[in-house]
């Protein structure tokens, strides 16, 4: 217990002060051992779950990507649509 948990998953970086926040769970009354189970809980859960703006712009950006091709493709089967008729 008391460290600092920094992890770089998908080139983001997570900092979480444990100690910190291990701390405010023992000045609640809690044992270490509990604290030190509270922290790594969150920790993991941070880890899974956290969304970074960087993340954001990518799946925007993707997304941006997917929405063009859809419409080129569209437009390309209605020109032939039109030209069938």
């Amino acid at each position: 217990m008391g460290y600092i948990c920094e992890k770089i998953v998908m080139a983001k970086t997570i900092i979480f002060d444990t100690l910190a926040y291990s701390k405010k769970f023992i000045a609640a009354g809690f044992s270490d051992k509990q604290a030190e189970v509270q922290v790594q809980a969150l920790a993991e859960i941070l880890e899974e779950n956290l969304v970074t703006k960087r993340d954001l712009k990518e799946l925007e950006q993707r997304l941006t990507i997917r929405l063009g091709i859809m419409l080129v493709a569209a437009i390309g089967i209605f020109a032939t649509i039109i030209k069938l008729i």
